[in-house]
């Protein structure tokens, strides 16, 4: 399986299943959300295809993921996002709160603790699964804040080109949007400071 890195607005897909559904959900989002192909991280001791079918837990190493970056693993057939997010990530977190459908993710689209608002277990590290909660496309980046395809009170966050829908950098929805709740939060834990296994935590075994 790839593994891929996103800077800023720019962000690859790499796996082959459901490659041509990602890359249609994400073409024509415009010049504001341009993609560029990246150089994937080299994966390893990750589950062979079939355990990944599955839902055999994934590890994925992230210690070459700097501030802002994010990377884009597969689990359950489905794309997880890593993002690292920096303090200004962070801050505009806050900042989207009264924009929010359920800011306080009381909706049960997390393990509890990942019910924060940060929706993680460390607050700079967003683990999410990228399938809008509307029709099952996958949003793209928008992290540039007051996007002129967005409006001047952008934060920054997420796009569904499909139909609009838009989330923050902790996968909380907007309001007035199609989809109804926040973007999955999937069980897992760290296991060092630079390895994360997706798919398995202390209370959950997949």
């Amino acid at each position: 399986m790839s593994e891929c890195l996103c800077h800023g607005e720019s962000f690859t897909i790499c796996n082959s299943l459901p490659r041509r559904q990602w890359m249609m959900a994400t073409a024509g989002v415009g010049g504001a959300l341009a993609l560029t192909a990246l150089t994937p991280f080299v994966a390893s001791l990750l589950p062979s295809e079939r355990a990944k079918a599955a839902g055999a837990p994934v590890e994925v190493d992230i210690g070459k993921l700097a501030p802002g970056d994010m990377m884009i693993v597969e689990w359950r057939g489905k794309p997880v996002w890593i993002l690292n997010r920096t303090p200004e990530m962070m801050a505009a977190l806050k900042k989207a709160e009264p924009m929010l459908v359920d800011p306080a993710s009381e909706r049960q689209q997390q393990p509890a603790y990942a019910a924060n608002e940060t929706r993680s277990r460390k607050p700079e590290m967003l683990i999410a699964v990228g399938i809008c909660t509307h029709l099952g496309c996958s949003p793209s980046p928008a992290f540039t804040p007051g996007d002129a395809a967005l409006g001047a009170d952008w934060p920054g966050g997420f796009l569904c080109p499909c139909h609009g829908s838009t989330f923050d950098f902790a996968g909380r929805v907007f309001k007035n949007k199609p989809a109804p709740t926040n973007l999955e939060i999937p069980p897992h834990q760290y296991l060092t400071d630079t390895r994360v296994i997706i798919g398995s935590d202390e209370t959950e075994k997949t």
